[in-house]
């Protein structure tokens, strides 16, 4: 039996020059783990938390001496002591839930608590020979999850706007999709020949076409349907046909745009009620058939989310990021009103690898599509990718295929699919 025997962390960097936490798991065997966690510029309410230091004489109040502090004199003593078995991934969880006592995880930190949680993860896996993606699928299966290993198909994030760009345009994300019947490796290869494209002529244009937090273009463009039609230009210049061998989708992040019950965007002169940015979304649709509309509508807006469902639903997968967080309870609630069809999974929102794994089984047995995410602060840490093929992701979701800490999980998928074929 694998027995752990220390946990410790650091405070290290991720993407945005910002501190996070990487912890480490060492077993009686000498075998060590080491996982990092990111963290989010667009960040829901009902996350869980993310402890800080607040100390302004450091990092800008944004360092994470206390979670990492919390690992090493709470966490660490509390499995070692204990010997927990490292492939015990559940009751390690239960007890990393225990320690903290809260229902958001303020007192530990999610992102204390899920570094130790993935670290023990993978150690897991080591103690067992497995592939991470491997011991997931396992651990996964236990749930009662259905999870066939297959590398994802990727949501390309070409173009970004709202909090991960330059104040350029409102909503967040701009997607390029591959078919899903495109294996992985084809799929990404689609996504690098538009996004050279979309540089170049955003080049030609003089538009700026710097990249924001996730790799994506940060153009300076008048409306957001102008970045709509940036992508469907270069995908005109490939032998790829839109709508058949590749798609649109947009994370609108409408928290962002969102004050006094009205929506404020570009494209219109006016704000916008419920009602009106619904019939906007229905204008977008029937001109570039979208495949996925991410957080259309406010975190709370749960009567706006039955009603777009509703509306949209049959043609466009309706993705619930904010207004779910990754959170059972709220998962459960969207579920019974009819408010999504397609969740994103990301472990950071609710601070265990179990609990995501409950989320993920949640999701499946009420038929929606699963993404599984990383954030915009990110480290080169694969494990989000392993997480996704063991899980038997419908898609996954790591930015533009730019930026280091982008790529290495675009290629950990295509190291994956390649293994796949050959076991």
């Amino acid at each position: 039996m694998p027995r752990i025997q220390r946990v410790w962390a650091r405070e290290i960097l991720d993407s945005r020059a910002t501190p996070t936490v990487e912890a480490a798991c060492q077993l009686d065997s000498g075998i060590v783990a080491v996982a990092s966690v990111p963290s989010g510029a667009s960040t829901g309410s009902h996350e869980a938390l993310e402890l800080r230091d607040k100390d302004t004489s450091r990092y800008r109040g944004k360092g994470v001496l206390k979670a990492v502090n919390n690992v090493n004199q709470i966490i660490s003593p509390t499995l070692s002591t204990a010997g927990f078995d490292a492939t015990d991934q559940l009751g390690i969880d239960k007890k990393l839930i225990e320690l903290d006592g809260t229902e958001n995880k303020s007192r530990l930190g999610a992102n204390s608590i899920l570094a130790v949680s993935m670290a023990v993860c993978k150690a897991g896996a080591m103690a067992q020979k497995l592939h991470l993606y491997q011991w997931i699928n396992k651990l996964a299966v236990a749930h009662g999850i259905e999870a066939r290993m297959h590398a994802p198909t990727p949501l390309f994030n070409m173009i970004n706007g709202g909090l991960h760009g330059a104040g350029n345009l409102d909503f967040q994300e701009f997607f390029v999709i591959p078919a899903s019947s495109k294996q992985f490796s084809e799929g990404l290869r689609m996504g690098v020949e538009v996004y050279l494209l979309i540089g170049e002529n955003l080049a030609h244009r003089g538009a700026i076409h710097s990249v924001g937090d996730e790799g994506g273009y940060a153009p300076n463009l008048f409306t957001n349907a102008d970045a709509l039609e940036v992508l469907v230009e270069a995908i005109r210049q490939t032998s790829y046909q839109l709508g058949r061998d590749v798609f649109l989708g947009l994370d609108v992040a409408a928290d962002s745009f969102y004050e006094n019950n009205v929506y404020t965007i570009r494209d219109k002169s006016a704000p916008l009620n419920e009602d009106l940015l619904i019939e906007y979304y229905k204008e977008i649709n029937s001109m570039y058939h979208l495949a996925v509309l991410e957080d259309p509508l406010y975190e709370d807006g749960w009567e706006g989310w039955k009603k777009i469902k509703q509306v949209l639903g049959n043609q466009v997968t309706i993705v619930g990021d904010d207004i779910l967080a990754t959170n059972p309870k709220r998962v459960q609630k969207a579920i019974t009103e009819g408010a999504c069809n397609g969740i994103l999974v990301k472990p950071n929102q609710i601070g265990t690898v179990s609990e995501t794994l409950d989320v993920v089984k949640m999701s499946r047995s009420a038929g929606w599509k699963v993404i599984v995410s990383h954030r915009s602060g990110e480290t080169n840490d694969t494990f989000i990718a392993e997480f996704a093929v063991g899980i038997g992701a419908d898609y996954v979701k790591f930015g533009a295929p730019a930026r280091g800490e982008r790529v290495v999980k675009y290629n950990r998928l295509s190291s994956i699919e390649i293994e796949l074929t050959l076991s």
